[in-house]
């Protein structure tokens, strides 16, 4: 029964993580419904670590491009893999202090289902809001991005570390604002999932074995597991689907979605629980 529940937190980990509405979100209402039988502690890492398995999936899809080596590439195409690199990290660079500074505080006093829900709800009115204003996109390629932007969209990153926000729903929004075409906001977006989720992954590994030692019992290590693999396949089969819907269409589908959605959270936890 616990691997059938760590099968569905790998398919909700799949779709919403890349998907712009918040996969905190999803999560809260899915443990509270199908709660697995493990501690406080090993279900925090458990939430932040199957997004391991999410962030192997873009970096297949796209290892092409993130990798500045082989696959025919000229020295002109691995400078510009390199240059690329070298946006991400910038972008990364607002979250990554913030986060690591105030990531017990933001746990402690942020992390509830209130929040979650307003966040849900003020962010897919902004999606509209924004689509509705049609803003003129002025980076066609990913390559085109300036240093100046990427720190911008790692600005609206920082909007991420509250629950229910989505990081990628918050750096999608941000590139649309500083003139990103939709699907090279979605895109970048992709490529600073890599070192964001993966440090937050390894922060949280860090924090777990300092309380409790490498003491993973066998069906922890294979709820782990299971969760990882799930998410990557599921995100195998998202981020295409994203990246195919948003040649065609806007992102105002997102923000009814998230509006219902923190409606039902809000319901929820004040009237129903």
């Amino acid at each position: 029964m616990e691997i059938i529940k760590a099968i569905l937190f790998g398919i909700i980990e799949g779709i919403t993580e890349w998907l712009p509405i918040s996969s905190t979100g999803h999560m809260i209402l899915l443990n509270d419904f199908i709660h697995l039988s493990v501690s406080d502690a090993f279900y925090e890492l458990f939430e932040v670590v199957i997004q391991l398995g999410a962030i192997l999936a873009v970096v297949l899809l796209f290892f092409k491009t993130i990798f500045p080596f082989g696959f025919g590439k000229t020295k002109e195409e691995t400078k510009e893999t390199f240059n690329l690199w070298g946006k991400i990290l910038v972008a990364c660079v607002p979250a990554a202090v913030i986060g690591i500074l105030f990531d017990d505080w933001l746990d402690e006093h942020l992390y509830n289902s209130i929040v979650v829900a307003m966040m849900l709800i003020l962010y897919g009115v902004l999606f509209i809001v924004i689509e509705n204003k049609n803003f003129k996109s002025s980076v066609e390629e990913v390559k085109d991005i300036t240093y100046k932007q990427a720190l911008g969209v790692g600005g609206f990153q920082l909007l991420s570390l509250i629950p229910g926000t989505s990081r990628s729903g918050a750096t999608i929004i941000g590139g649309l604002l500083l003139g990103l075409k939709r699907s090279v906001a979605a895109s970048f977006t992709f490529f600073l999932a890599i070192p964001v989720m993966a440090g937050a992954s390894l922060l949280k590994l860090l924090k777990y074995v300092s309380h409790f030692g490498f003491t993973f019992s066998g069906m922890e290590l294979a709820i782990l597991g299971v969760g990882c693999l799930v998410a990557f396949l599921i995100s195998l089969f998202v981020i295409q689907f994203l990246m195919d819907y948003i040649r065609k269409h806007d992102f105002k589908v997102f923000g009814y979605y998230r509006i219902i959605l923190g409606i039902i959270v809000l319901l929820y936890f004040l009237v129903l629980k």
